[in-house]
């Protein structure tokens, strides 16, 4: 049984590879049509987009760089424009930009990896907030990481601070905005295998990583999807606020 109608909308931010990708190819598979956000990476957009189709989904893409304030705010309203509605927020994109040592973060890659990680989430939320808010209903799911729990690895103090923050946003907007039907929570993934770490960890961190976990194995990008999307699924109607940690064991919390 499909956890979604084939009316509800999904938005997936960040869409085109890794997580995104995986949740937005989740969704269409339990029912939903999906806006499938991506930056620059059109053609993984446009394959994600092709799969859903298979699937017998609907699927349309959405560009924009949601560490722009004006772009991110421009995101949801494009999608009601083409949509109609937007049940579900997965706010997925983010960036470690590049692993950076304490004493060379300057104040411009700072503020980059904070818009990039935490401020996209308020400026791709509020008008989606304001549509759900009218309708009286929306679920909202934000990926924050191990790295909030743990610091991150070498280089990565930034990256690992917002996604601390993006569990705190999640639990305050959670409070403010479930007495108006819009349930807020987060995913919290491990060590996945996506291009992420392709590109940010080299082999020999990620053997290290991996050694710490106790399923002895790294997750992927499909072990995570469903995680979200039953968030963001009635099955979850009662859970609000909550971060559930999706990692092998490597962080009981």
């Amino acid at each position: 049984m499909s956890a979604f109608t084939s009316d509800q909308v999904a938005l997936i931010t960040g869409a085109s590879l890794g997580i995104g990708a995986a949740t937005a190819l989740e969704f269409a598979r339990q029912g939903a049509r999906v806006a499938v956000h991506y930056r620059s990476s059109r053609t993984q957009a446009e394959e994600v987009a092709a799969e859903i189709r298979k699937l017998g989904g609907e699927a349309e893409l959405f560009q924009a760089d949601v560490s722009k304030a004006d772009q991110a705010r421009a995101l949801g309203p494009a999608v009601l424009e083409r949509f109609g509605r937007i049940d579900v927020l997965v706010n997925n994109a983010g960036s470690l930009i590049e692993r950076r040592p304490f004493l060379e973060i300057d104040d411009e890659f700072w503020r980059e990896v904070i818009d990039v990680n935490v401020s996209s989430v308020l400026w791709v939320s509020q008008p989606v907030v304001a549509h759900m808010k009218e309708r009286g209903s929306g679920a909202i799911v934000n990926l924050g990481s191990i790295a909030g729990h743990n610091g991150g690895g070498i280089g990565a103090m930034p990256y690992a601070m917002t996604k601390a923050a993006v569990t705190c946003v999640t639990k305050g907007m959670a409070k403010e905005l479930i007495s108006q039907g819009i349930r807020v929570n987060a995913v919290n993934p491990g060590v996945i295998l996506t291009p992420f770490h392709e590109r940010f960890s080299k082999p020999e961190q990620m053997r290290a990583m991996v050694s710490m976990i106790p399923q002895g194995r790294a997750g992927r990008a499909d072990e995570i999807a469903p995680a979200i999307a039953f968030l963001a699924s009635e099955a979850a109607s009662h859970i609000v606020g909550e971060s559930i940690e999706v990692n092998g064991g490597m962080l009981m919390d």
